[in-house]
């Protein structure tokens, strides 16, 4: 029998225990592979807001824990856009909000000045019409005015007060086609927050180098030494939200590759214990010690390569399911690349020789003798 062959007749020969082994391998790489996606699709979708409008540089408040609730002096925005090789600057109230009617809770809300170059960077698939616009408005992101059936020319309540729908606008960024605008001064008003912003997008002109963004940087801050100006890339990647949900994605992996692992073991060690005598004899008929723990091995990272498999395919699968769900649709769409896929498949095969390597050193170590005597 060639060696190949007695790997798969030894996993095949108790197709149950392997079939359990195998499953919980899966499930330990669809979790690893499921929740690295999500974080990476929060973190894309984040970062999609600013990328979507081309900013360069984000301002929020100096000192901030979460950003998304700073609060900067909207007359900072003038004196921004003022810098010498600061092309446009405005600024951005968000907010969370509810749609009572339609009993829809926890929308994201952006208050947008109606005059800013920021509306122009949307694809409005709908406007109202007519020049005089009602006095409480609002727009709806594509994916939002799906899940809340609302039309432009539709009224709804915010705080039991009516706003007419005036628009439906679809952005590059997932997040926004999930959120809602308001004019800014109508949603300072609702929040009470008069003359206030969360941040300020800046876009710099063109052939601005790396020195030279770093120069309108301290000339933003010496503007007020509460403001934090960071690029868009800086900005996204140092966010709380962002690092815990990472955080969060690796610790709840490794709970899960803890179980794959010990399962691995338990199979492995099991194995080995049931073929005690068989292994004695192959040793007796000059089989080495590491073509034993070869054998074992082999066992184990087949295994873990059949997890792998089957673990991506069920992860893709979950969060493509995911990502349609009406509660999650608009807000991220989970990123499953090839890289995700690459860790996955390292951390099986890292299991599979985890699991593998006492159990292997234990059939080693069978003296022929005494194996064939038990």
């Amino acid at each position: 029998m060639r060696f190949s062959s007695l790997v798969l007749k030894n996993l095949t020969r108790r197709p149950l225990r392997t079939a359990l082994t195998l499953l919980a391998l899966t499930m330990a790489v669809a979790s690893v592979v499921s929740l690295r996606g999500i974080a990476k699709g929060f973190t894309q979708s984040f970062a999609g807001v600013y990328q979507s409008h081309g900013v360069d540089v984000v301002v929020s408040r100096q000192g901030t824990a979460d950003r998304l609730s700073s609060s900067v002096d909207q007359t900072a925005t003038q004196q921004i856009a003022s810098i010498d090789g600061v092309l446009k600057a405005d600024g951005v109230l968000l907010e969370t909000l509810s749609l009572e009617d339609q009993q829809v809770f926890g929308i994201p809300t952006m208050g947008i000045a109606a005059d800013s170059w920021l509306r122009d960077d949307f694809q409005w698939r709908e406007q109202l019409g007519g020049i005089e616009l009602p006095a409480k408005r609002l727009s709806l992101g594509i994916h939002l005015a799906d899940r809340v059936g609302l039309a432009v020319g539709d009224t709804t309540s915010i705080f039991e007060e009516p706003f007419t729908v005036v628009g439906i606008f679809e952005s590059s960024s997932v997040w926004e086609n999930g959120s809602m605008i308001m004019p800014l001064d109508q949603l300072q008003l609702l929040s009470g927050r008069d003359h206030q912003v969360t941040y300020i997008n800046v876009l710099l002109g063109d052939g601005i180098d790396a020195r030279r963004a770093e120069s309108i940087l301290s000339q933003i801050h010496a503007i007020d030494s509460r403001l934090h100006a960071l690029t868009t890339d800086e900005f996204v990647g140092t966010d709380t939200r962002m690092q815990l949900a990472s955080a969060m994605a690796w610790m709840t992996s490794v709970i899960a590759l803890a179980i794959g692992a010990i399962g691995t073991l338990n199979t492995m060690m099991t194995s080995v214990l049931e073929r005690t005598r068989e292994i004695g004899v192959l040793r007796a008929i000059g089989w080495p010690r590491r073509r034993v723990i070869k054998m074992i091995l082999s066992e184990s990272i087949l295994l873990a390569v059949g997890a792998s498999v089957c673990g991506c395919l069920l992860a893709m699968l979950a969060t493509a399911a995911m990502s349609r769900h009406p509660a999650v649709r608009g807000v991220l769409t989970p990123v499953i690349d090839s890289r995700t896929l690459l860790e996955g498949t390292l951390l099986a095969l890292l299991i599979g020789l985890i699991g593998a390597i006492v159990p292997a050193r234990r059939a080693a170590s069978v003296m022929p003798t005494e194996a064939l005597r038990s």
